[in-house]
């Protein structure tokens, strides 16, 4: 599950070098240097990607504001298809404008750069010991120790990332949620900090922190591991491309897991906006949940734990004789 905010800072921490105009590496690049690249490099992404994640967010929380439209499968089968991206965001802009494609934006490249500084504290403070080389099957099957320290070195940079900056996850999540029921509640980071503080305290800021830091170190460690066995002992050294195949196992495993981790984030989401004011955290948009346990079992029961995944092609299916 990697987002704009929790992007590898892989140069934080370590000296490198940076290309000047004539593409020739610069001889006084620092640390300092690669981490400000990358925090304009993750603002970018996260400004270009955050209309996908701002609709993604208005179907987690249930919001449908167009009518389904009847469609027939590959198979003849009649179903009822919900607007996708495009329709969604035509629908925003019609109501608010271009700019409205982007509500919730500043805590997001806010948090995209507080999480590349944090990762590159951590990784000067804890540092990783040096890869070992993997030459051949062998050395993948005595390697299991090293994924295993490699990913719990991981594992403790993305918690302290996830920890400082879900609040401004949640500010965002709260901005984008405005958009169901047109409060204003909800406006600039300063005031909005003000407003959670007030309201809810300290903790208003950490709602949804458990599953959400559950779920990325779940798609970790199954990413991680799953990637190692499967380069171990279902791919063959004899097999000319096996170097190829072993570096895309772990981009196809997160995809994968990213999948089956998915509930988590999507709780984490309807946590952070529930019960705080906002009409897409209150009756009758929402339920009132006890907890994050709670939350999930009613999306289980409603058979709505991957509501929101897919921004394409969703449909519901409806009785056959109902539209005939």
């Amino acid at each position: 599950m990697v987002t704009p905010e929790n992007m590898p800072a892989e140069g934080g921490g370590q000296r490198g070098p940076l290309f000047d105009r004539n593409g020739v590496p610069g001889a006084s690049s620092t640390p300092v240097d690669m981490d400000a690249a990358i925090v304009l490099l993750g603002a970018g992404v996260t400004a270009i990607t955050h209309p996908l994640l701002y609709v993604k967010l208005l179907i987690q929380v249930g919001h449908e504001p167009l009518a389904p439209t009847v469609g027939t499968t590959m198979f003849g089968r009649k179903v009822l298809y919900l607007p996708g991206f495009f329709s969604y965001a035509r629908h925003i802009i019609k109501v608010d404008g271009k700019s409205g494609l982007f509500r919730g934006l500043s805590p997001r490249v806010m948090s995209s750069a507080i999480s590349t500084m944090v990762r590159s504290k951590v990784k000067q403070a804890v540092p990783m010991e040096d890869a070992e080389h993997v030459s051949n099957r062998d050395d993948l099957k005595t390697s299991l120790r090293k994924v295993v320290r490699e990913t719990s070195h991981e594992m403790v940079v993305q918690c302290l990332s996830r920890i400082a900056t879900h609040p401004f996850h949640v500010i965002s999540v709260r901005c984008m949620a405005q958009f169901v029921g047109r409060e204003v509640k909800y406006r600039g980071l300063f005031s909005c900090v003000a407003k959670i503080f007030q309201e809810e305290g300290v903790a208003g800021f950490f709602v949804g922190l458990v599953p959400h830091v559950l779920g990325e170190v779940i798609f970790l460690w199954c990413c991680n591991l799953l990637a190692h066995f499967i380069n171990t002992y279902a791919v063959d050294d004899n097999f000319s491309q096996a170097p190829a195949v072993r570096s895309y196992t772990k981009f196809v495993m997160g995809i994968a897991v990213s999948v089956l981790t998915y509930p988590f984030m999507l709780v984490a989401d309807l946590m952070a906006v529930n019960n705080c004011g906002l009409a897409a955290g209150l009756p009758p948009n929402s339920p009132i949940f006890k907890s994050w346990v709670h939350c999930w079992r009613h999306l289980s029961v409603q058979g709505q734990l991957f509501r929101g995944s897919s921004f394409f092609f969703r449909r519901v299916p409806v009785a056959v004789t109902a539209l005939e």
